[in-house]
């Protein structure tokens, strides 16, 4: 075996984990959801998915997720700036990962009526059911949401500048779409959040779109990055 054959398969696999971190993640939180009595996909959002007693399941999608992120950005990181982009882009994608796992540590608080009181987790209080507001843990989830729904968004637009210039059209123009459709849709899904919105019954839609179409880009720059000669 030559000398590169380590490195190399080893950035092969490191890069193959940041293509399929995206759609592993998107699959299990679909599952879990499925499986969740009064849940509705629709309109509330995915972190809910880690409160009450099953709320296991999606603290460890979220760290598994964020772990792969942060293992796919250090190789990255090493390769060629004209199809990765300047060095801040591996960096903002290692963010998403650390974003991911401290979204699993910390759990967000409840909305919309979820987990219902009658699936046994009446511990938990309900919002605008005499709750006393936003907890410690679920500011800090939401402080965690910052560098994955900001940071994807930055980390296309950035990648795209060398694109423009290398005239790879196709490049750019996906990353600047990207990251249009991640905070447009992002924006809506937080509408839908706020009292009485007429989105609310969608929020959830919205932020799937956002995650979806986020992480699809994070999975088509790795895969950008692992076709480098």
């Amino acid at each position: 075996m030559s000398p590169a054959a380590g490195p190399s398969a080893g950035r092969s696999a490191a890069l193959s984990w940041g293509t399929l971190a995206g759609p592993l993640f998107v699959t299990a939180f679909t599952a879990i959801g499925a499986r969740r009595p009064g849940y509705d996909w629709r309109r509330l959002p995915v972190s809910s998915l880690a409160l009450g007693h099953h709320g296991w399941l999606q603290r460890a999608n979220f760290m598994v997720a964020g772990a792969l992120y942060c293992y796919a950005s250090r190789e990255l990181g090493r390769g060629p700036r004209r199809r990765v982009g300047p060095r801040v882009v591996p960096l903002l994608v290692g963010g998403v990962g650390i974003g991911l796992v401290g979204s699993g540590v910390f759990a967000t608080d409840p909305v919309g009526g979820f987990p219902p009181p009658t699936s046994g987790e009446e511990g938990i209080p309900l919002v605008g059911a005499g709750d006393s507001g936003p907890t410690l843990g679920g500011r800090l989830h939401n402080l965690f949401a910052i560098p994955i729904f900001a940071g994807i968004p930055v980390a296309a637009l950035t990648s795209a500048a060398p694109a423009v210039r290398g005239r790879d059209c196709r490049w750019a123009a996906y990353s600047v779409g990207s990251a249009i459709s991640v905070l447009g849709t992002f924006a809506l899904f937080a509408a839908a959040l706020a009292p009485s919105s007429r989105l609310a019954h969608v929020g959830g839609i919205f932020q799937r779109l956002s995650i979806g179409v986020g992480f699809g880009w994070l999975s088509a720059l790795s895969v950008r990055a692992s076709r480098t000669p």
